[in-house]
């Protein structure tokens, strides 16, 4: 459709027929995230609040749409890149995410890093070096206040914030790691997810040299460490608890923990579409 079907099909948002706006809404889904622009001019410059409230579920529908299908893609493809995928989570919370802002914060963080690195270092004096850049001159810690809230889950309230849970500092740590070729890998351990220094090399056995735990200041723990946590929590010793996982994984936890939130907060809503999203991976 043009510019000028576009604005016409909009104009019928006012309508009060049900089944016209219904038809309407169809079509402008349809149409996709083209669509979004007009649709939030509209809603700044009209004071009618049927109008406003249609544009903005239409808005809302589309922008979910959209998600549910980048998400879909993600799956699916081999590389399964993480920031993306975080980026993509964040972004269907806030739409309007400057994602080239967030790259280019994150990437200043692993030149810090880089610049320090080197071929002399031991692992754990490059898991020191991660922490100190990450943790003491970036200053990012636990959201031990806010542990449940929603915004521990989205990239950019974590960089605004220098706040998160288990799982966003996991993942953040992850990210900035793999950046500077610092062999790190999640592990989806119940209830608190760490990360651990791996050496591809023993793969065949034992592939962890140490956990890490960024929810704490990046703290060095050991197998026996874990277990205990486990044990504590009346959980099965599970073998699969302390070895690496993949990025799809890593994301499925993160869908999970949103679903979790949202549901504590009784938005059932957003506890839907997260749950609509999470399907995606039993595919």
């Amino acid at each position: 459709m043009n510019k000028n079907e576009i604005q016409a099909l909009i104009s019928l948002l006012e309508d009060p027929d049900h089944d016209i706006y219904s038809q309407v809404r169809s079509k402008l889904v349809q149409l996709g995230v083209e669509v979004i622009p007009d649709l939030e001019n509209v809603w700044e410059m009209n004071f009618d609040s049927l109008i406003q409230n249609r544009a903005e579920r239409i808005i809302h529908e589309i922008q979910f749409n959209f998600t549910q299908a980048e998400l879909k893609d993600w799956i699916t493809n081999p590389e399964k890149n993480l920031l993306k995928a975080w980026l993509l989570i964040s972004r269907y919370q806030y739409p309007d995410l400057d994602q080239a802002s967030i790259t280019t914060r994150i990437e200043q963080i692993v030149k810090e890093i880089w610049i320090e690195l080197n071929e002399n270092l031991t692992p754990l004096e490059k898991i020191r070096l991660i922490n100190h850049i990450l943790f003491e001159v970036h200053g990012y810690k636990g959201n031990v206040r806010n542990f449940h809230s929603p915004q521990n889950s989205f990239i950019n309230d974590v960089l605004n914030d220098k706040k998160g849970n288990p799982l966003s500092l996991s993942l953040l740590y992850l990210i900035i790691a793999q950046k500077c070729e610092v062999p790190i890998k999640g592990i989806n351990l119940p209830k608190h997810f760490v990360i651990a220094y791996t050496n591809e090399e023993l793969y065949a056995g034992d592939p962890v040299k140490f956990y890490i735990n960024p929810f704490s200041q990046g703290t060095i723990l050991s197998r026996q460490d874990l277990e205990r946590f486990v044990e504590k929590e009346k959980l099965e010793l599970k073998t699969k608890f302390f070895c690496p996982c993949g990025n799809r994984a890593i994301i499925r936890r993160l869908l999970t923990n949103l679903l979790h939130t949202y549901s504590i907060q009784g938005n059932k809503e957003k506890a839907e579409e997260i749950q609509k999203f999470l399907q995606l991976f039993k595919t």
